[in-house]
């Protein structure tokens, strides 16, 4: 089955880009899809590495008789961040348009991007999005995640075991030098055992016998090597003080499903709640990036004793989202959004539920799951 992806690079036309995404995402795929002409260099294969380490000017010399109709994409460009050098250089003297893919920003956040100084655009790839199926499984996509290759096999678990192995060994043993990676390696489960909660450095620090500054910098570790991203919170509340902590998600919940081990996972179980409000949240990061709206995403949650929660607020309170795997919204359910709509009259508000039709309750809007992210990819929230 084709699946048509919805990133839109056509600032290539005219400008270059980074793109990013995590591994196994469609990146490589997309690209020779859509850019069969192009020049390529791929840094994952040994021999096209080598070369280029030991030779960084050989990409100078290669394309300097080229022209401005040229597009290069050099894949995994992480990997040799010395490469921007020559990227610049040609950028500003042969007028080249460059795709620079990478599964990880870590050592070009620290090193590289600066020297295009602004000349490269930044885009994101994401795992599937409900939008790019024809045939879309909600449930599915619960158990199995997003990620094209976990997606479209019945059971991916072995394949998430070689994922994960392979971001350990590569995206974090290598490029994040840690001295005890055993350390890490626990703390991937416990983070996955709060993904979707407030992060308390302190508290995930005793789980992993581990200091609260490592904790820190193990989130900031999964951040940049994209494995993970963090939802803050919705500060401009008014009436009520909001917590000031950050969610944590991973990028995929397929992949948060199999670091603790959650399973053919049922509509009506807590572990399929949670699951099934990854999800969602992860469809609403992907839409905003692709649409290129400048609305951030962001949470709500009351600091006070009664514990108000909104779990998605979209831009300056424009979209309220609870999150609910149930099949019958209730009156009960509501609270959270009624107390933020105290604040802010003007909010559309929505609960993302499983019911089967949508309906109106206590003036807020009850949307079917697959209603909400249908409307969501037409640009209807």
């Amino acid at each position: 089955m084709r699946y048509d992806r919805i990133l839109d690079l056509s600032d290539s036309e005219t400008e270059s880009l980074f793109l990013f995404g995590p591994r196994q995402v469609g990146k490589s795929t997309f690209l020779a899809e859509k850019f069969p002409g192009a020049v390529k260099y791929d840094l994952l294969k040994n021999d096209e590495y080598g070369r280029m380490k030991m030779h960084p000017e050989l990409l100078r010399q290669e394309l300097e008789d080229k022209g401005p109709e040229t597009l290069v994409i050099i894949d995994e460009i992480q990997k040799l961040p010395a490469l921007l050098d020559e990227v610049h250089w040609l950028i500003v003297n042969r007028d080249i348009r460059f795709i620079l893919c990478g599964s990880s920003a870590r050592k070009l956040k620290r090193v590289g991007t600066n020297l295009l100084g602004g000349r490269a655009l930044r885009k994101s790839m994401f795992p599937f999005v409900s939008a790019e199926i024809p045939d879309f499984d909600l449930d599915r996509a619960v158990n199995n995640g997003m990620v094209p290759r976990h997606y479209m096999i019945k059971d991916p678990s072995k394949r998430m075991e070689g994922y994960i192995g392979v971001y350990l060994q590569e995206e974090i043993e290598q490029e994040a030098r840690l001295r005890r990676l055993d350390s890490f390696s626990k703390f991937l489960t416990v983070a996955a055992q709060s993904d979707g909660e407030m992060v308390n450095y302190s508290n995930i620090a005793q789980d992993c016998g581990v200091s609260s500054v490592t904790v820190k910098g193990y989130f900031e570790i999964l951040t940049e090597t994209l494995l993970g991203f963090m939802v803050p919170p919705f500060w401009k509340s008014r009436k009520r003080s909001s917590v000031g902590m950050s969610r944590f998600y991973y990028f995929d919940v397929g992949i948060a499903n199999y670091l603790v081990n959650r399973s053919h996972l049922s509509p009506g179980s807590d572990d399929y709640g949670h699951a099934f409000e990854h999800l969602i949240i992860q469809e609403i990061r992907a839409y905003l990036s692709y649409s290129g709206s400048r609305d951030q995403l962001s949470y709500w949650r009351t600091s006070d004793r009664t514990g108000y929660e909104v779990d998605a607020v979209i831009g300056d309170a424009r979209v309220a989202i609870e999150i609910k795997s149930s099949r019958e919204v209730k009156s009960s359910h509501t609270k959270g959004l009624k107390a933020f709509c105290e604040e802010f009259s003007d909010c559309r508000l929505i609960i993302v539920s499983l019911d089967a039709r949508p309906r109106i309750l206590n003036g807020i809007e009850i949307l079917p799951a697959t209603e909400f992210l249908k409307k969501l990819w037409q640009g209807e929230i």
